[in-house]
């Protein structure tokens, strides 16, 4: 499809979008699905959603999967992150799961039972095929050896720096086969008293992906068991606490409210590098504080390069059934289909997890830098192998949150924070 054809298409669907929420009137309808008034078959389509923007993309999604299947009547409906996942665990509970559900690669393992298992049938059904993802995209939503899911984005952890403040210190910029000595060399030459070199993170893999690349271990083994206490995994996370308590290259988070405290300084031109998502990339390039940034891969270990790939995507509710599923996975080929990514990739929501959709991103990008940022998400994505969780695992991310504040500030000791989390929630 040409750049043209594209955005012909996308007005379009814009428009589509606009005359559907229009039209639309605020009754509730089943959490799963149903028999429409006009024959048709009504399913709801549960997803998260932060603001505006991300319900424009949803909506707009939504909307070419109703052009695609004219037979079926999709209901969209939004919530945010902590309140759909509450709400899930209460349609669980209920037996009253939507027929097209969401899904988080890092709560799967937590969440699997919502979901009903995609066969080698249902994909077909979907018109959908393993191949045409990118590499690894299928291990994000599978649990057990299931796949419970489709994602519709890839993402892995990059590490941010700020040009500006690269070239102030007169220092070469980070390189994507950079080690761990490299990145503490550059984060204390970036440190000066006006700010520091890093910006420490309390969000789950924005803190979890260094001790994972320098160990080049997760915290859960390949058995599927919690393993925090690993000696080596223990030894990078006691190295990472220490680039605030002992080498002063970064400050500690004030609060546990502040989970994204090290991008956020970031953004506000407060520290020299950062690690966040490459969800969220367009922020960080082009940033409101006006400074350029640069991006590449984390630093490597011993072992080698270890990055995770995570991301999100699509599922059928476990309560779905009969020409209700049948239809639900027509609509989730739909979702996922290369129009739906195309469109997602367009306006920069996230990576498409379709290989074919992939380049349309970096078109969201000013043409200045879009080579840049795509060499960048190649060497994050190279070698990505798929995270591990365990049913406690949305329980775990929210004890450690708050109990990283005090190991920052050296009131108390990683060493003790996660034997305490092992103890806890292992398995």
């Amino acid at each position: 499809m040409t750049r043209r054809s594209l955005a012909l298409s996308l007005a379009a669907v814009a428009a589509a979008a606009s005359m559907t929420l229009a039209a639309c009137g605020g009754g509730t309808a089943p959490a799963s699905s149903g028999g429409a008034a006009d024959g048709k078959i009504h399913l709801v389509w549960d997803m998260w959603a932060s603001g505006a923007d991300e319900v424009e993309w949803l909506e707009k999604t939504a909307e070419i999967a109703r052009q695609q299947n004219p037979d079926v009547s999709i209901e969209l409906r939004t919530s945010g992150w902590e309140d759909y996942f509450t709400k899930l665990t209460a349609n669980m509970s209920s037996g009253n799961v939507s027929c097209l559900t969401s899904m988080n690669g890092q709560r799967v393992s937590a969440f699997h039972q919502a979901l009903s298992p995609l066969t080698e049938e249902d994909l077909k059904i979907a018109g959908l095929s393993e191949d045409d993802f990118a590499e690894g995209a299928f291990e994000i939503l599978s649990h057990d050896g299931k796949l419970y899911g489709v994602p519709y984005d890839v993402a892995a952890m990059l590490m941010f720096y700020n040009k500006d403040m690269v070239a102030e210190a007169g220092i070469e910029a980070p390189k994507g086969d950079w080690k761990f000595d490299d990145f503490l060399a550059t984060a204390k030459a970036l440190t000066t008293d006006k700010h520091k070199g890093f910006g420490i993170a309390l969000g789950e893999y924005q803190w979890l992906a260094m001790p994972i690349a320098m160990s080049g271990l997760q915290p859960v083994n390949e058995e599927g068991k919690l393993d925090l206490t690993n000696p080596k995994f223990l030894e990078a996370a006691e190295w990472y606490a220490n680039l605030v308590t002992k080498e002063k290259v970064a400050d500690p988070a004030p609060s546990a409210s502040e989970t994204a405290w090290g991008e956020e300084q970031f953004l506000a031109g407060n520290v020299g590098m950062a690690i966040a998502g490459t969800w969220n990339a367009r922020k960080n390039y082009t940033n409101e504080a006006g400074f350029k940034a640069g991006a590449t891969r984390l630093p490597q270990g011993e072992a080698g390069p270890l990055g995770l790939v995570l991301g999100s995507g699509f599922g059928i509710g476990v309560s779905c059934e009969g020409a209700e599923r049948e239809a639900a996975l027509k609509v989730l080929g739909s979702l996922l289909s290369k129009d739906a990514q195309d469109y997602m990739a367009h306006v920069g929501r996230s990576y498409p997890a379709l290989k074919a959709s992939q380049d349309h991103y970096f078109d969201s990008f000013p043409e200045e830098i879009r080579e840049e940022v795509k060499v960048a998400f190649d060497e994050a994505f190279k070698g990505v192998v798929g995270q591990r969780s365990t049913m406690t695992w949305p329980q775990l991310t929210e004890y450690l949150t708050p109990n990283l504040v005090p190991v920052y500030t050296g009131d108390a000791q990683m060493k003790d924070v996660l034997e305490a989390g092992q103890k806890q929630f292992g398995n």
